[in-house]
């Protein structure tokens, strides 16, 4: 029989954990409180690289496209690597659609984990912050160009929202102009879930699509991953048609999303990192989390 004391051990314990698993990562990031938040994604005043970029996305990012590419989503393996590996295999790539930084993804990716990590942050999320990019590697897999990888996603399907950046290049657009996809709700019922509407394709579906059965990544995770780039969501939630079903909700989704999304933006004006000097750290959490392979 155990004794109370080994009890309350115990329990004090399981508090601990959950505490790890809850609170302590929706708690509001400190890293950025002396940032100037107004200087970030002024996609007005960007360069034309970006504008080009948003250009082309927003009008080959049609319903049709969006079917194709989960149609032909699992049908073959495209590599079979580590996440490390996958990390320098992707380092090549400068992201044409953001205005904030030139950095490696390499740097990037070690940047945000390390603003995570100084927050105090459990290390799944940690590692979320490490890996949460590496779905870029479809670029270097075939892809149609940039405008199908990288980017804020958006709703397919119904009626482009005005909370998208540089969302009057939308014009050219085929699905604007089509008499069911252009209307307020499209192809979808009110309240139907944010599982049940379409995304724009790029990075940030796929890799959910990967590490779902690749890690032992919590739900909340998952979230981060799959919706970091779903910028309106973040900004006027309920002027989204769908809220979520899943366990916790709308709200659930939105909260990991938001508590996610400034350590990737919002770091990017930090100094840079010595990968060399910290990859044994990260190494370790992804030993944790992933298999030495991943199927990609």
């Amino acid at each position: 029989m155990r004794m109370p004391d080994d009890f309350d051990a115990i329990s004090d314990a399981v508090d601990e954990v959950n505490i790890l698993k809850g609170k302590g990562w929706t708690e509001q990031s400190t890293f950025d409180a002396e940032k100037d938040k107004t200087q970030f994604r002024q996609y007005e005043a960007a360069c034309d690289r970006v504008k080009k970029f948003y250009k082309e996305q927003h009008e080959k990012q049609t319903v049709e496209f969006n079917i194709r590419m989960r149609v032909n989503m699992n049908r073959n393996i495209r590599a079979r690597m580590g996440i490390w590996d996958a990390m320098e295999k992707l380092n090549t790539l400068v992201d044409a659609s953001d205005p904030d930084t030139e950095l490696s993804q390499i740097e990037h990716l070690v940047q945000t984990a390390e603003a995570i990590r100084r927050d105090g942050k459990p290390e799944w999320m940690q590692v979320t912050g490490l890996v949460h990019d590496l779905g870029k590697l479809m670029y270097l897999f075939g892809s149609e160009g940039q405008w199908d990888v990288v980017g804020d996603t958006f709703v397919v399907g119904c009626a482009f929202s005005d909370k998208i950046v540089l969302s009057e290049t939308f014009a050219d657009n085929p699905d604007s102009k089509d008499e069911l996809y252009s209307t307020k709700y499209g192809v979808y019922e009110p309240n139907c879930g944010l599982d049940n509407v379409m995304l724009s394709w790029g990075h940030d579906e796929y890799l959910y699509h990967v590490l779902k059965e690749q890690s032992s990544l919590p739900e909340e995770g998952l979230w981060m991953i799959r919706y970091h780039s779903f910028y309106p969501y973040v900004v006027a939630p309920r002027r989204c048609i769908h809220t979520s079903h899943r366990a916790g909700g709308w709200q659930g989704t939105l909260a990991a999303v938001r508590a996610f999304n400034p350590y990737d933006l919002y770091s990017k004006s930090d100094g840079g990192v010595d990968v060399d000097a910290l990859r044994p750290y990260y190494q370790g959490l992804i030993e944790k989390f992933f298999p030495a392979v991943i199927e990609w």
